[in-house]
C-alpha cells in the first residue's frame, strides 16, 4: 500500500508541474543541446515516468519529447540504466523485427565467452549512445523459431560500428544509424537473464508506446498552456496522461494493458488531430516543426492495431 501511495504522490507532483511550470523550453536545436538538458534530469530523479513527462515539457519540438520518452522507457524495461548514458534497443534488421528476421548471431567461444555478428538496421540516437541492447539469435538455435537473448554491448567495444542512416522526413535532429557488430566478443556476464524475445523485446514494445506517449503529450500540454488552448482541450490532454501514467503500473504483456492502451492511444490520436487543428496558421518555430515531425504520430500503427485485436481476441 505503501508504494501505491508513494507512485500516487510523485504522479500528483509532477501533474502539478505540467500545469504550472514555466512554457518556454530552451532551444535544443541538435543532440549536442539536448543531451545536458536530458542528464540533468537523469541525475536528479530515476522514475521513468518522471523523466518521461519532465522530459517531454522541456523539449523544445517532438523529437526531443520523443526521444525523453525512449529512454525513459528503456530505463522502465531496464532500471540499472546509470544517469550519465544513452541506451538503444537494437532489435530491427533489414528483414524486420520478428524472431525469425533476427539474424545477428551469437557463438559461444572455447575460453567462456562469447561472439555476436551482424547488423541492426536501425538505431535510436546511434550517434548519441554509450550503450546497446542487441537482440541475437542463438547461432545453432531453429531459423524459423530461434532463442533469443538481448546482450549489453558498450558502444566503444572493439567491433562495434554505427554507420550513418538516411535522415527522416521528420524528426531529422534525432539522429539514427545502423550498427555493424564484426566479431564483437563479450563477456558470458554481457547476456540480461532469460528470454530475448518474453522478456525484453515483446514487453518494450508496449513500454515503449506508453513512456514515448507520456512524453510527447507533456509536450502538447505545454504549448496548450502557453496558446491559451481551450479549456476542454487542456483537461483532455490531462487525462489522457494521467491515464496512461497509471498504466505503466500495469503488466505489459497482459491483454488487459493492451486492450486499455489501445483505447488511450486513440484517445492520445485525438488530442493531437485538435492540436493540429489549433496550430493551423501559426507560423513560429514550434508549429512548423509539429507540422513536419506529425507523421512520428503513425509510425508502427499497424503493428499496435494488431496487438490491440489479439487482446480483444484473448480477452473474449
Amino acid at each position: 500500500m505503501q508504494s501505491d501511495l508513494s507512485w500516487a504522490t510523485g504522479l500528483h507532483e509532477v501533474l502539478v508541474h505540467l500545469l504550472q511550470a514555466p512554457t518556454s523550453p530552451r532551444p535544443m536545436p541538435d543532440l549536442a543541446a539536448w543531451r545536458p538538458a536530458w542528464h540533468a534530469l537523469t541525475a536528479h530523479s530515476g522514475s521513468p515516468l518522471l523523466l518521461a513527462l519532465r522530459g517531454g515539457y522541456d523539449a523544445d519540438r517532438l523529437g526531443w519529447a520523443f526521444s525523453a520518452g525512449y529512454q525513459a522507457a528503456l530505463r522502465a524495461l531496464l532500471p540499472s540504466i546509470g544517469a550519465d548514458e544513452i541506451v538503444a534497443f537494437g532489435a530491427t534488421e533489414s528483414g524486420g523485427n520478428r524472431p525469425r528476421h533476427i539474424a545477428t548471431a551469437c557463438t559461444a567461444l572455447p575460453d567462456g565467452r562469447v561472439q555476436l555478428n551482424g547488423e541492426k538496421s536501425w538505431i535510436t540516437l546511434g550517434s548519441g549512445c554509450t550503450r546497446l541492447l542487441i537482440v541475437a539469435r542463438e547461432a545453432e538455435s531453429d531459423p524459423e523459431r530461434p532463442q533469443l537473448a538481448v546482450w549489453q554491448v558498450p558502444v566503444a567495444t572493439a567491433g562495434v560500428s554505427l554507420p550513418a542512416s538516411t535522415p527522416l522526413p521528420f524528426i531529422p535532429e534525432v539522429p539514427h544509424t545502423r550498427c555493424r557488430l564484426d566479431n564483437v566478443v563479450l563477456p558470458a556476464a554481457a547476456r540480461l537473464p532469460g528470454d530475448g524475445y518474453d522478456g525484453y523485446l515483446k514487453p518494450f514494445r508496449t513500454i515503449e508506446d506508453l513512456y514515448v506517449n507520456l512524453a510527447l503529450l507533456a509536450c502538447t500540454l505545454r504549448e496548450a498552456r502557453a496558446r491559451q488552448w481551450p479549456q476542454a482541450l487542456r483537461a483532455r490532454l490531462l487525462a489522457t496522461v494521467s491515464g496512461l501514467a497509471a498504466l505503466t503500473t500495469q503488466p505489459p504483456s497482459s491483454p488487459v494493458t493492451h486492450a486499455a492502451l489501445d483505447g488511450l492511444l486513440a484517445e492520445a490520436a485525438g488530442v493531437h488531430q485538435q492540436a493540429a487543428e489549433q496550430l493551423a496558421g501559426e507560423a513560429d518555430a514550434l508549429a512548423e516543426y509539429w507540422r513536419r515531425d506529425a507523421p512520428l504520430f503513425g509510425v508502427a500503427g499497424k503493428a499496435r492495431a494488431l496487438r490491440a485485436q489479439r487482446a480483444w481476441e484473448t480477452l473474449g
